[in-house]
This record gives structure tokens, sequence and C-alpha cells, in this order.
């Protein structure tokens, strides 16, 4: 189980070759298994498995393909860790052979635009899904930013794909939201988020907030991927202030302190804080 009583550390690890900001570094599996033991020795409560890049622009795989990249790392990891291990996939198919491996979460950055197959799979195998807000695909996705309300239009749509997940047989308890940083969203949007997020949190869900090194970072203090880590660590302490259940990111060791020191003053100024949600 999770504990909620603190900031959750999500660290990613993308065992692709094309990832926005660590494609390739991790694409063997045994570099994999060791940049995962490396986050959960930094502080990661998840460890968060991709083998498919999400990244605006980016191109899909199959999903054999997926499963080839994915599967082996979350066998090691669930038997050499005691992190929660999640699978980051759109594809059911994928998610269900990474729950046979030993995820206990599925991160679904499609917002079950594609069905509910994934829904059915955390409600069979009783793990959490994380509904991140997106919009078509990554193709497209930032020729879809048009809102009336930015942070309104996306907990209206993250709530559409709750009513999918719980049809499927999903509980409430198993599902968390996220606002989807940096997908579908200006750098205005992103930024609107963050500064509302207690607009999200206060549904009842556990939130999870994914800032790191992300464009819009760029877009407002000018720095590359590679020197965004200041920005990530400004953007995960609103996440925590707003009352975040969960960061991910890159650079643990860092956001953790990040996240605890925000954490410490989110306390002080809301005593009465309770974590929310999810059954991991």
């Amino acid at each position: 189980m999770l504990d909620k009583s603190k900031p959750i550390l999500m660290g990613i690890l993308n065992v692709t070759p094309d990832s926005f900001s660590d494609g390739g570094l991790f694409y063997s599996t045994a570099k994999a298994v060791d940049q995962g033991r490396r986050l959960v020795d930094e502080g990661a409560d998840i460890i968060d498995v991709g083998g498919e890049s999400s990244r605006p622009g980016s191109a899909g795989v199959t999903e054999a393909e997926e499963k080839r990249r994915v599967v082996p790392v979350i066998e090691a990891l669930s038997r050499c860790t005691d992190a929660v291990i999640s699978i980051d996939t759109v594809k059911p198919g994928v998610a269900s052979a990474a729950v046979d491996a030993g995820a206990r979460m599925i991160n679904d950055v499609s917002m079950l635009r594609y069905g509910n197959g994934l829904a059915k799979v955390a409600a069979t195998a009783n793990v959490d899904i994380i509904l991140m807000h997106s919009r078509k695909t990554p193709q497209d996705m930032q020729l879809n930013i048009q809102y009336a309300d930015v942070v309104r239009d996306v907990i209206a749509e993250l709530l559409k794909a709750v009513d999918v997940a719980e049809s499927a047989g999903v509980r409430k308890d198993q599902i968390w939201l996220d606002p989807g940083i940096g997908f579908a969203k200006t750098a205005a949007n992103s930024v609107a988020l963050l500064a509302r997020l207690e607009e999200m949190t206060g549904l009842g869900f556990p939130v999870v907030v994914g800032p790191s090194r992300k464009s819009f970072i760029g877009d407002i203090a000018k720095g590359d991927v590679s020197d965004r880590i200041g920005g990530t660590a400004a953007a995960v302490t609103a996440a925590i202030l707003g009352n975040a259940t969960a960061v991910r990111v890159h650079d643990v060791a860092t956001m953790k302190q990040a996240a605890l020191i925000a954490f410490e003053i989110a306390t002080i100024n809301a005593p009465h804080h309770t974590p929310r949600g999810g059954n991991v």
C-alpha cells in the first residue's frame, strides 16, 4: 500500500528510443532495471514504466514491440524492489501483460479515448488506473488547445472518462486523475492548471501531476530539456501546495526534497489535510 500521508514520488522510466527527455538512455532491459532500482534508492514510491513515447509528435509502436520492451523490465523490478510498478500504456493488451508481470497500476495518457479496454483490465485485476487529460493523438494534440476555461474544461473531460471507467467496473477508489501538463496545452494552460489545482484535487480523487522537464518550463524560463530542474522543482512545489497526491518526475532525489518542503508548508496552511483515495 502507498503511504498517502506524505507526497508520493512517481519515477519515470522510459524504455524507448525517442522519449522527449531520456529517449534511448534506458532502452535495454539491463539499463532500465538498473535505472529503476536507482529511482527507488532516490525515494521513488512508484516506478512508471513506458515502452511507447507519448510526447507531442511521437510515432506509435506495435503492441508486440511495446510488450517486448516493458514486460522483462517489470518482471525484474517486481522481484527486486518494493516500489509499486505502473505501466504507462494506451493498449489493453500491454496493460494486461504488464499486470501479469507484476504491475499494480495503469497510467493511461489517452483518458480512455480509445475505448474501455484499459478500464476493464484495471477492474478485472483490481489495480489502480490514472486517467490523464489529453486530446486526440500525439501527432495532433497540440492542434487541439482551444478551451473556454482550461481548468473547468479539463475537469469536465476527465469526469467523462471517470464515468467510462466506472461503467466498466472500476471502483472510484481505484481512479487517479492527472491534468496532463503539456499535453494539448499551451504554457499558459499548464500554469493555470497548476495555479488552480485545488479545483481538481477537491473532487475527491488522488491527483498526479507530471511537470518534469516539460516544454512549458522552457517557454517561460528559456532552459532546454537538459536544463529544467529548477523549473520542475517550482512546478512540483506548486502541485504539492495545490494538494496533489503524487508527482511524476525524472529527477527523484531533487524533487523529493522539493515535495517534502512544500508538503510541510501545505500542512501548516491546512493542518487538517487528509490523503485521498487509491487502493495501492
